[in-house]
């Protein structure tokens, strides 16, 4: 049952709501209230000067009959701004200046006084922050905090990418100050009241360009068998204290955001990459989780707290899998235990339900300009899973404890990661699809889903379809989010998640610490709307993943201006009524084919069901997974477009059933080069 919301009375005598306000495409607006069961409805105009995202005060008037039993309301007042900093181009006028942004997220002109230009001119480039915005005015009034006229073009896109998702460029002077003020080292006080590691042998295993490390690894021999391993955590809520300023800054973001060229971290980098980074032959303060392990992967004991820890060697992942595949190195022996543990418990997780989609992640290689010059494919090594597995562990032993953990006899509250069983609807769709490939699936349960999911991916691999089927069985999955309501993480396995590895980029790692710091001593002070805070946290990361996924369009077509008029095999990536995308074979770069550019072979349609376009009189298809032939005819930088031509088709994916014609046939006559 949901919680009854304490109400609030407005001077008219109606009911006022404090809540996140979300703006559709449409234009309409929705605040979402905890403690009411539906969202409170707002009209264009009586959104004001609010914006998507932003933490306002509605005063709900009626509950319209047009719109069911939802109730109507007003915006009375913007609390907190979700996004105050915003790009655009500079309009200079003899009075007054505008800034005209390039993102729709702001629907009018931001108002510049001159004396707030900073230095600005008509047509430069510029990033405005909003200074003040009354309910009664339209406008917003701003201050030109950064010209990006004289910066390189990749300069102003990646800065503009980063805005437009509502991530700031700065940190305030204060937040900076507070960073500065921390002595380096650990102190001898401090360290009392701390577990003393720093005399084991303790290591960290990153990636190559890496400048912050968050997390190291220890190992020492015990008795009977057994293994004593630490996983030591950068100590962040050592000295981001809860409410100061630093705090906010890091809340605000809630996530570092990972560029193609850069990072925008969630934390300044005196405290990111200095302070908090445990770089090797430092004494750093960590928080740790200490497991009693055999060979096996079976957990006799954990032990969690606050340590004081000290790395005798930095390891990059190459390094460590060079080890594994049988060359010498420094610590072998315990890099080689470390790893047969490792996949046994990763053996252990896909026994008990976990799911085993693989990971591929695709990076350009930049110039020193930022310009892309190449493509890296980056898969998932043992020496990669070795962390991957004792990170999951240290997450899930202490989600395990907090969740044992009560307060006035209610569990602790505590923001958990959790994994929702897939939508019915789409799993439906895609176990139809998957059957024209052979692959039955069970549906009773969710653990027998998750069995064949698993026995559908061993059975892909490296087959045509494998790509194919990741692909869409991941955009059947549910969203991982951050929340109270523990449901338990399904892609894992797990009945209890949350995340702690990573409180250098991530804020809800912070708050675990802080949590779990006060459920070990023993003096609980549970956070006040902590869901709201998860909500937040869940937000950002997805603004993160859209800024990431922008940023890599961008140097995509960047990439590919290169190679206009080339003709390179690809596979079909996606689908919709205008067309069909497909990702280049040899670069990874994704350009639309669109539906005009096919009305000479048939008159296609989307089958949702199929994932593919259909045509009409031939049964001809492009479905996700078939392999094209395309020219690329145009890149467009600023709309982060490329743009493909069918040159021929070419060999489909095969199906058991759902025979596919027509599929070789296929030549573009009039686009087709001479050779």
């Amino acid at each position: 049952m949901a919680k009854k919301k304490k109400k609030k009375v407005s001077s008219s005598g109606k009911q006022l709501y404090k809540g996140t306000l979300e703006v559709t495409r449409s234009g309409l607006g929705y605040v979402i209230v905890d403690g009411l069961e539906k969202d409170v409805l707002v009209k264009r105009e009586n959104i004001r000067n609010a914006l998507n995202g932003d933490e306002v005060r509605v005063e709900v008037s009626t509950r319209g009959k047009k719109f069911g039993a939802r109730p109507e309301g007003v915006i009375k007042e913007v609390i907190s701004r979700k996004q105050s900093e915003f790009s655009g181009r500079v309009e200079v006028h003899k009075h007054f200046a505008f800034l005209v942004p390039d993102s729709d997220k702001m629907p009018v002109d931001i108002f510049i006084p001159l004396h707030l230009l900073n230095g600005a001119k008509d047509g430069d480039k510029s990033i405005a922050k909003i200074v003040e915005w009354s309910g009664n005015t339209k406008n917003p009034v701003g201050e030109i905090i950064s010209i990006l006229t004289n910066e390189t073009a990749n300069e102003i896109a990646m800065q503009g990418i980063l805005v437009e998702n509502g991530f700031p460029l700065t940190f305030s002077d204060e937040a900076l100050e507070i960073a500065a003020r921390f002595p380096e080292g650990v102190s001898d006080e401090d360290v009392k009241h701390r577990r003393d590691m720093r005399g084991e042998l303790t290591f960290t295993i990153d990636p190559v360009d890496a400048k912050d490390f968050d997390d190291a690894i220890s190992i020492k021999t015990l008795k009977g068998g057994y293994y004593e391993v630490g996983v030591h955590i950068a100590d962040v809520s050592h000295y981001v204290e809860a409410g100061s300023e630093l705090d906010k800054e890091a809340y605000r973001r809630a996530t570092s955001v990972y560029l193609p060229d850069r990072v925008l971290p969630m934390l300044p980098e005196r405290v990111s990459n200095e302070l908090c980074s445990l770089r090797p032959d430092e004494d750093k303060y960590t928080f740790s989780a200490v497991f009693k392990i055999n060979k096996k992967g079976e957990v006799k004991d954990t032990w969690l707290g606050r340590t004081a820890i000290r790395s005798k060697r930095r390891f990059t992942y190459e390094d460590v899998q060079e080890i594994i595949e049988g060359a010498e190195g420094d610590h072998s022996k315990e890099l080689l235990l470390l790893n047969e543990m490792a996949q046994e418990l990763r053996r252990q997780r896909f026994t008990k339900g976990a799911i085993n989609f693989s990971s591929q992640e695709v990076r350009f290689k930049l110039d020193e300009k930022g310009k892309p010059i190449g493509i890296v494919v980056k898969e998932s090594k043992e020496a990669h899973q070795l962390i991957e597995e004792l990170m999951l562990l240290a997450n899930r032993k202490v989600a395990e404890y907090v969740s044992s953990v009560t307060f006035k006899d209610k569990p602790v509250p505590f923001p958990y990661r959790v994994h929702d069983e897939p939508d019915e609807d789409k799993l439906k769709v895609f176990t139809t699809f998957a059957a024209q490939y052979g692959h039955k699936f069970s549906t009773n349960t969710p653990q027998a889903i998750a069995q064949s999911f698993n026995e559908m991916l061993q059975l892909a691999h490296g087959k045509p379809e494998q790509h194919v089927l990741e692909t869409l069985g991941i955009r059947t999955m549910a969203k991982a989010v951050y929340t109270t309501d523990n449901i338990g993480h399904y892609g894992l396995g797990f009945a209890h998640y949350c995340h702690f590895t990573s409180p250098i980029r991530r804020y809800p790692d912070v708050l675990v610490h802080r949590i779990l710091a006060e459920c070990l001593a023993g003096d609980i002070k549970p956070i006040k709307h902590l869901e709201q805070q998860c909500r937040h946290c869940s937000d950002q990361e997805r603004h993160a993943m859209d800024s990431e996924r922008a940023a890599n369009k961008y140097k995509q077509v960047e990439y590919m201006q290169e190679y206009i008029g080339g003709d390179f095999d690809a596979i079909v990536s996606g689908v919709a009524g205008f067309g069909f995308w497909a990702e280049t074979i040899e670069h990874k770069c994704e350009g639309m084919v669109p539906i005009s550019d096919l009305i000479d072979i048939d008159e296609f349609e989307l089958r949702d069901g199929e994932y593919a376009l259909v045509g009409r009189r031939t049964g001809m298809r492009f479905g996700i997974g078939d392999k094209v032939k395309i020219r690329v005819v145009a890149t467009n930088l600023e709309k982060r477009q490329i743009d493909f031509t069918l040159l021929e088709v070419l060999d489909a994916q095969p199906r058991v059933r759902g025979k596919v014609t027509m599929q070789k046939k296929y030549t573009n006559k009039n686009t087709r080069r001479k050779r």
